[in-house]
């Protein structure tokens, strides 16, 4: 071909896709991952991933404005909203990691049956010999999942075990107010065009931050595939920012959802676009679109849902969603559970009529409800519960939806308690644990900072054989297993950062990072995971629903304020003789019986009378200065006092 065609061809005309360029494209890596740190930083989201966040930095970076912080925020702390209670939680015993060890077959923990009528008794052995035939008919390896409620006077704790090993830990304590899904009738305070946000009085000491983009009706996320109902669509005028300060003026009412909670100087944050969940469907009563989950992949099973979905009868202008536990269900269920959320809806619409402004007219259910509609699924063989009232409350929640799951709650009488019987509190002591064993003999040490997570694996005392890359890549799977179950128990979120074993072959660094992904599949938390880099590292976000474990345990070390680490007696031995020097040098040389006092920890004054006597000697004998030491406990070990003997004046006071 010559230059001149070859020119020519350069020049000619490109092909444009229909729909515009990158259209049915995957998303950019690059703006995922951007798009993945603002979602992981921003704080909690609401239970169901439903609306997408396309505006999430925009939005981030106004709120806060709001609060007089900088665009892009303060360094990530381990805050807390106000008003939450610490102090409550039963101390591990976490000197020593907890080691996970199954060696032995698992073998349930048998409950104490509670009696029954005669009825009830035939029909559920014959449920269980229906069972038994099934099993040896068409034999299926099930794993025996079960759910341990803990539900005490000051907090409740669940727990979800399969074949014994804690998979998932939830924690709530029962003082505190249950505010992110909660749904309020508001007051607009003001509106703020240059941060095009609006300030809503919803009762609260800090007015909420509304932003634009979050009353503007939004799309559904990319979790959800939008299925069409059929039959004629309500009309809606079309919302834009422009129309926000004429619909929303200041004084007028509006309907909102919270979707994070008051931090620091911020009020809660919260939106328009309503979302209610159920057991199996999540209804949306502001939008008239409905969607399935994506992380249903059976096709047949897809289809089949989404005929259930054209046939339930919606009321105009709203949607529902269906969840990933509807899979497998009957369509009587999916009705059933309609009926419920529209009554509960129909309920909060006469609220909004009777109750004044800045009010909650719904409050988001307590942990044993959301253990009901989130975790009583199909494959959970009981759920065992240590309160009788919390017991009877499950059950006649669960009878509305299905009576023959209604037998799977267990009530435990044991004097022992449920947690120690079912061995999850030694387990949970893994998760308060700086460093976690592994069955392999590596270890993984996992680190929060203000920053990020850093997670690091080391092969311990297995040191290998021969053939040490398999070894390094069997450890590394292993420890790619326990990362993905030790962010749901500790619940941690923002950025993490996980440095492997360096592994030499590609092959086994892909093969280490699809272990990563499948493990974090089952996680509720959002999660971005980026491949294994050139130095080894592998880069995630994970979106945290609430406050981590540790930090919602634990306060801040009073002494060492959060370091962990106080200056060692040599370092304050220095600083001691600094501030004397500096002292001494000032007085005058005509002074006579010029006498210092230093009061220092007990500790420091050790160090100060053995190592370094000799050279306060040389500085008593250098300056013509006397100096006296006297120990006081009651001080901490970076603090000092140096007080003139003849005058009673304090000269210096470091650290107090």
């Amino acid at each position: 071909m010559s230059d001149r065609n070859f020119s020519r061809r350069r020049r000619g005309m490109r092909f444009r896709p229909s729909g515009g360029l990158g259209h049915g494209q995957p998303p950019h890596p690059d703006r995922e991952a951007t798009q993945a740190r603002t979602e992981a930083v921003s704080g909690p989201p609401t239970s169901e991933k439903v609306y997408e966040h396309r505006h999430a930095h925009e939005i981030e970076r106004a709120e806060n404005i709001a609060a007089g912080l900088p665009p892009e925020g303060l360094p990530q702390e381990t805050t807390e909203a106000p008003g939450t209670g610490k102090g409550n939680f039963r101390e591990p015993h976490f000197e020593t990691p907890a080691q996970v060890q199954e060696e032995k077959p698992f073998a349930p923990v048998h409950v104490k049956e509670q009696s029954r009528g005669f009825v009830e008794t035939i029909r559920a052995a014959a449920t269980s010999l229906v069972k038994k035939v099934q099993r040896l008919i068409k034999p299926v390896k099930k794993i025996h999942k079960e759910v341990i409620i803990n539900a005490e006077t000051l907090e409740t704790r669940v727990a979800v075990s399969e074949e014994g090993r804690l998979e998932e830990f939830t924690i709530e304590r029962t003082t505190e107010e249950r505010l992110v899904g909660s749904i309020f009738k508001g007051r607009v305070r003001n509106l703020e065009d240059g941060l095009k946000a609006a300030f809503v009085d919803i009762g609260f000491e800090k007015n909420a931050f509304l932003h634009y983009w979050d009353i503007v009706p939004n799309s559904f996320d990319s979790g959800v595939e939008i299925v069409e109902r059929g039959g004629r669509r309500r009309e809606r005028p079309k919302i834009t920012q422009k129309d926000i300060p004429r619909l929303y003026p200041h004084g007028s009412e509006i309907i909102a959802q919270v979707t994070k909670g008051p931090i620091g100087t911020k009020g809660p944050r919260i939106t328009t676009n309503l979302v209610l969940p159920g057991r199996y469907l999540v209804l949306l009563p502001n939008s008239d679109q409905s969607g399935i989950s994506r992380k249903i992949e059976n096709q047949p099973e897809r289809q089949r849902l989404k005929k259930i979905l054209r046939e339930l009868a919606i009321p105009d202008g709203m949607g529902v969603i269906m969840r990933t536990v509807g899979e497998g269900q009957q369509k009587r269920y999916f009705v059933r559970d309609l009926a419920l959320l529209l009554a509960e809806w129909y309920q909060i619409q006469e609220r909004i009529k009777s109750q004044p402004l800045a009010s909650c007219v719904f409050q988001e259910p307590d942990l044993i409800e959301r253990t009901v509609r989130d975790f009583l699924t199909e494959d959970v063989e009981r759920i065992v519960v240590d309160s009788q009232k919390a017991y009877d409350r499950m059950r006649e929640m669960i009878s509305k939806i299905s009576k023959r799951s209604a037998n799977k709650v267990k009530l435990y009488t044991d004097p022992q308690p449920i947690f120690d019987r079912f061995n999850i509190t030694r387990q949970l002591e893994s998760a308060f644990s700086r460093q976690v064993h592994l069955k392999s003999g590596g270890y993984i040490v996992m680190d929060e900072t203000e920053a990020l997570v850093a997670i690091d694996v080391n092969t311990g005392r297995h040191k290998g054989g021969k053939d040490q890359e398999s070894t390094i890549l069997k450890v590394n799977l292993e420890a790619a297993e326990e990362i993905a179950r030790q962010l749901r128990l500790r619940n941690m979120g923002g950025l993490i950062v996980l440095d492997f074993i360096d592994m030499k072959s590609r092959r086994d660094q892909q093969q280490v990072y699809q272990r990563m992904k499948e493990g974090l599949r089952r996680d509720k938390a959002k999660t971005h995971v980026l491949p294994i880099s050139q130095l080894g590292l592998l880069e995630m976000t994970r979106q945290r629903h609430s406050e981590s474990v540790h930090a919602a345990a634990y306060d801040d070390c009073p002494y060492c304020k959060g370091r962990g680490r106080v200056k060692s007696a040599l370092t304050m031995s220095v600083e001691i003789q600094r501030k004397l020097s500096e002292i001494l040098k000032k007085r005058s040389r005509d002074e006579s019986d010029f006498q210092l006092r230093i009061v220092v920890h007990p500790t420091i004054l050790e160090r100060l009378r053995t190592e370094d006597e000799k050279h306060l000697i040389e500085m008593e004998k250098r300056y013509f200065g006397k100096l006296s030491f006297r120990a006081d406990p009651a001080l901490h070990a970076e603090q000092f006092k140096i007080v003139n003997v003849a005058t009673n004046e304090e000269l210096a006071s470091v650290g107090i």
